[in-house]
């Protein structure tokens, strides 16, 4: 897709997120790499990219044996491309919206994973992105392939390693095929200079299920889609968000659910705080299609204000073709309760103890779901952080 075609689409729709300064359209993609790898360590099955480069790489021979492949984005197009054509472009609409479409004209980076039919992958792939923020702006592009009858879990980080202002487009793309079981579990946790584009999807055929748990403790301003397909009957998908924004930063978040397929299942559940002057807004859509019948489509979103110079919002949306179905929606938007903090400081906690106490149990359903002791306790430590620069 040339330049002119792809300044022609439209931006995406964040409702209720004013985001045009951010420039998120004028990306270039940096060429920076880096061999040391900074998250991943001896003992994880995954791989860690940063940059360009394969920083760290490691899967047991019984994986490599059985047909796994973990690997950059470039060795999947020179090694695997038949694998790589049955996902790319084939989940997300490569012209949907003019920062999708430069993610897909740009990107130079990302992971691929293919898990085949059949296989039961039992530790939890780690993977990392690393956004190499001295060398610009990172255009990445992720393909994940469950086969048939397969189950995996995954967790993803993505970091900003260095300083410097820049931009970050990143667009993820699932197919789960029939009967597949994935978990993907997502920290994003970008720097204060970093204003980001992110954009997954999955496509699900016939009793297939995908979990999302996504984790947003950005410091910098972020617009994130997520979006799940459910195709084929009796198809599952649940999505989880956490978010959490300080200072002035603003985050915005679309999370959609299709159900198309008959007797499919698709939930959301998010939770989000607000600290400080920053903005926090989520908007849930969830459509069931003409002939989805017996069809479930539920969400929940909720966010909880510790100042009232913050703006939060909790936008549900149900778009229902179908009669046969069940669905409903609950949302809400307000301050931390002053008895529950009474209560606690009235046992000898000081108030940054408290809120950090009522902060874990609001948003905790879902980092209980992040599958890994350590990247739990690191989020525990992240709002330690963020609640000691609250009057920042």
């Amino acid at each position: 897709m040339n330049q002119e075609v792809i300044e022609q689409l439209p931006l995406p729709e964040f409702a209720k997120v004013r985001y045009r300064p951010w420039h998120l359209e004028d990306l270039d993609a940096g060429q920076g790499s880096s061999h040391n790898p900074h998250f991943a360590h001896d003992g994880q099955t995954g791989a860690e990219i940063a940059g360009q480069a394969v920083a760290f790489h490691h899967l047991s021979e019984e994986l490599h044996e059985a047909g796994v492949i973990v690997t950059n984005i470039q060795s999947a197009r020179e090694e695997y491309q038949d694998l790589v054509d049955q996902v790319l472009g084939k989940v997300v609409d490569p012209g949907r919206d003019r920062l999708t479409a430069a993610n897909f004209d740009q990107f130079n980076t990302g992971l691929f994973v293919y898990i085949p039919a059949g296989v039961t992958v039992k530790p939890v792939l780690h993977l990392y992105l690393d956004h190499l923020a001295e060398n610009g702006d990172m255009a990445a592009h992720n393909l994940v392939y469950v086969g048939r009858d397969s189950e995996a879990t995954i967790l993803q980080e993505t970091h900003t390693v260095g300083e410097g202002t820049s931009k970050v487009s990143i667009v993820t793309e699932v197919l789960a095929a029939r009967n597949a079981k994935l978990t993907y579990a997502n920290l994003d946790a970008l720097s204060e200079d970093t204003a980001a584009f992110m954009h997954r999807q999955s496509n699900l055929q016939d009793d297939a299920r995908v979990d999302w748990v996504n984790a947003a403790f950005n410091d910098g301003n972020v617009i994130a889609g997520l979006t799940s397909k459910l195709i084929g009957e009796g198809a599952h998908t649940e999505a989880k968000v956490a978010a959490f924004t300080n200072r002035k930063q603003v985050q915005g978040f679309n999370t959609e659910l299709i159900n198309t397929g008959r007797h499919t299942i698709a939930h959301i559940f998010q939770r989000g705080v607000i600290l400080n002057s920053s903005s926090l807004i989520f908007n849930g859509i969830g459509r069931i299609i003409k002939g989805a019948k017996g069809s479930d489509g539920q969400q929940e979103s909720r966010v909880l204000m510790l100042s009232r110079r913050g703006r939060g919002e909790a936008n549900p949306l149900l778009l229902i073709d179908e009669n046969d179905v069940t669905a409903g929606h609950a949302a809400s938007v307000g301050q931390v309760d002053d008895e529950q903090l009474y209560y606690l400081m009235s046992r000898g906690l000081t108030q940054q103890v408290a809120r950090k106490l009522v902060i874990r149990g609001f948003i905790g359903e879902i980092l209980a779901k992040i599958p890994d002791p350590q990247t739990r306790q690191d989020l525990v430590n992240q709002i330690e952080r963020k609640l000691a620069h609250e009057n920042v």
